[in-house]
This record gives C-alpha cells, structure tokens and sequence, in this order.
C-alpha cells in the first residue's frame, strides 16, 4: 500500500516537476502560435473550404480509389486485383495477400471514405500490457508512477497543440484510429508532411501486415465539440485541415518482426513515420497547419529528464475519442527484458486512441518530440513510449530523403 505521507523532498522534486511541466505547456502552444503567425483563423478557414472542396470530388467520383500505376504493378504483383480494389476488396483480409514486409506498402487513396460519421465509428486502437507483465521487470525500471488525470487541452486545438491530430485506418476489426504528430522535415525545411505515429497504428507485427487507408487529421475537431454537437457534422468541422493520406509508410523492422497485441518484442521499437498529402489543395502539411516539432534522437535517459508531456485523443471509455488530452509528468524507466531497450513511463489515464500520440519535452527553450505513447496497463494508469535512438533517426531520415518533399 502507498503512504499517504511524503517527505519534504519529494514535495521539492514534485514542485519542479509541475514547473517544468507548466513551461512544457507554454512552450508547446508558443510553438503552435509562432509557427502560425497571422495565419491562424484564416488558415482554419482556407483548409476548411479545402476539406470541402474534397467532399464535393469524392462525391463526384463516387467514392472510388485513384491508384497510381506504380501501386497497380505493385498491386498486380501480389495477386491483387485492382479493380476489385477499387469496389472494395481492399476488404479482404485473407491472409495470403495481407502484405506485411516493409517494401510491400500500398495506400492508394479512396476518395471520400473517411466521412465524419466514418471517422466517429473507429475504434481505439488498444495496445496493453497486463500488470504482471510490466511487474516482471528483468532489466531495469523504477517504481510504478502514480495516476496522472489526463487534461482536456484548450480549444481551439490549432491555437494551443496545432501539431497533434488522428490517425485513421482500417484493420480487420474495422475502421481504428491512434494520434499522431506533425514533425519537421529536415531536408524540406518548412514542407514537412511528414507525421510521427506509433509502429502498431500502421502495420500490426508479426502476426499480420500493413493496415489499410491510413489518414492524418490534424487538429481533429478542433473546437473540442460533443457527440451531439458533431451529429450532423460537415468535413471542414472535424477536419479543419483537411484529410492527409499517407503515401508512404515506415515502420521499425523489429515491430514488424516482433510486435504483436500486447506490444511483444517489437514494443520498444514501436514508432512510425507517415509520409502524407492531402485529399485537395496542394501546400505541405507543415504550411497547411502552421506547425511541425523537431524531434529529438539522442535518446536521452528518464533521469535526464525533468518533464514530459504526452498528448493525444483517448477513445475508450470513459473518454469518447472526440476530444484531445494530455498528461504531464516526470518520466521514469520501464525494462519488459534486458535484451530489449528501456522505455520511458509515465503516469497517465488517457486510454486507447491515444497510441501513437507524440511525448514533448522542452529542450533548449524549445519543444520537441522525444517518443510517442506505445503500451500502457488495463487499468489505464501509466503509459509507456520508446526512446528513440540512432535505429529510429535512419527511419526518419530515409523518409525525409526518399519521400519528404514529393
């Protein structure tokens, strides 16, 4: 049982912490603001009548998938026929043809798909570890955290976390949906469309393959609205900046060899990287939004650092996924095995749909991202996130290279 009673220096180690945390929270929305500039409202506006303009295509289109001819060979390769495709059969689930290696990627995008109704209906994409599990520490790790209460963060969410968004894709339980970031492209500087996410939002490990129709909304209902105020919801209300589909995907080799359900082998490994465009409208996602983090590779120990925030839109109750979240605390260390890095912890009850949300810290009077929300316990008391290192930077910088900037 925990005592009640704390002495006076962890009172003082806990007051710096919610000081940190406090210009945590500053930084991060002067980030968001700076970044923007004047553009603010006028942005939301322009990437509403975009988000528009794209419903009123799809509808013309009659919702079907435009798939480029390298993504038909690609297709075609596989066994797989376009056509059907098109009408659906992205559906099939069969095994056989669930392509799973990481050159195997395919996300021709389906105009009109990812309605709002569509959207509200995906479920939490929940990765959990069970107590005793994470109690089985063989490596090194320090007490478990205390609960931190996920905050509501302000509205309008473009104004004070402008970066974060969903994730949206489609598994074989259906439509799912995590959080993501929008990062810095360091070779596009100011073009970025580029969105850090978790491994398990796009691929599921070793016991399957790249989910489908993957798509980034940032700023996702960016008034913070309630289910009956979005009944009837138009695409520029939960979609101010429009729909981004990925047009690439990147995932570690050691999750898509080793994670599984419960996050596995591959949960220290388990971050992604999107490469993403829009479904109209032709400036980056970085110009489109007003914002994009750097992301911090030095992989710096829990101890090293004085406070981390994770944000996210938590979808399991007794959250709805509707709104976004965040926790601050001082990060600890979690082993799952001494063969595995240690991963950062942190005390939060944001649930699944969080996954994949970016932890911030401040590093040099400015906010970066240093991991993303990976496992947490079913009692939804802590979370933990990978530290992200040299194997991490190479999947980020071969996106840059590869596909930033196309």
């Amino acid at each position: 049982m925990r005592s009640t009673r704390m002495s006076s220096a962890r009172r003082s180690r806990r007051g710096r912490a919610v000081l940190a945390a406090t210009g945590l929270v500053a930084a991060l929305a002067l980030t968001a603001t700076a970044c923007g500039g004047s553009g603010g409202d006028k942005a939301s506006d322009q990437a509403g009548a975009g988000a528009g303009a794209g419903a009123s295509r799809a509808a013309d289109a009659g919702g079907k998938a435009r798939i480029p001819a390298d993504i038909t060979d690609k297709l075609k390769k596989h066994g797989i026929d376009v056509d059907q495709w098109q009408h659906g059969g992205w559906k099939n689930w069969d095994k056989d043809k669930w392509l799973s290696a990481a050159q195997d990627f395919v996300n021709p995008v389906i105009d009109g798909l990812w309605k709002p109704e569509r959207m509200k209906s995906a479920q939490e994409a929940n990765k959990t570890v069970s107590t005793k599990d994470a109690s089985a520490d063989q490596g090194v790790s320090d007490p478990e955290p205390r609960p931190v209460p996920a905050a509501a963060e302000k509205t309008p969410y473009h104004r004070h976390a402008a970066p974060v968004g969903k994730v949206f894709f489609d598994s074989p339980k259906g439509p799912m949906v995590c959080s993501g970031t929008v990062i810095k492209d360091v070779n596009h500087p100011g073009k970025s469309n580029l969105v850090w996410t978790a491994g398990h939002c796009v691929h599921a490990g070793g016991s399957g393959g790249w989910y489908r129709n993957i798509a980034f909304v940032p700023s996702y209902n960016d008034l913070g609205e309630s289910a009956s105020q979005l009944a009837h919801a138009t695409a520029s209300q939960v979609a101010p900046y429009g729909t981004w589909w990925a047009d690439w995907a990147s995932t570690s080799n050691q999750w898509i060899r080793g994670g599984s359900e419960s996050g596995g082998a591959g949960a220290a490994y388990d971050y992604a990287v999107l490469d993403v465009k829009p479904e109209s409208g032709s400036k980056s996602l970085e110009e489109t939004v007003g914002a994009a983090l750097d992301v911090d590779f030095s992989a710096p120990s829990a101890t090293e650092i004085g406070s981390m925030g994770a944000w996210g839109y938590p979808a399991a109750p007794p959250y709805s996924g509707l709104k976004m979240f965040k926790c601050l605390d001082r990060p600890g260390r979690l082993s799952l095995s001494p063969s595995l890095p240690t991963m950062y912890r942190i005390g939060c009850t944001m649930t699944g749909g969080s996954s994949g949300g970016g932890w911030f810290r401040v590093l040099n009077g400015k906010t970066v991202l240093v991991s993303n929300t990976s496992i947490g316990p079913l009692d939804n008391t802590w979370l933990a996130g990978p530290q992200l290192g040299t194997e991490a930077e190479g999947l980020y910088q071969n996106m840059s290279r590869t596909y930033g900037g196309r």
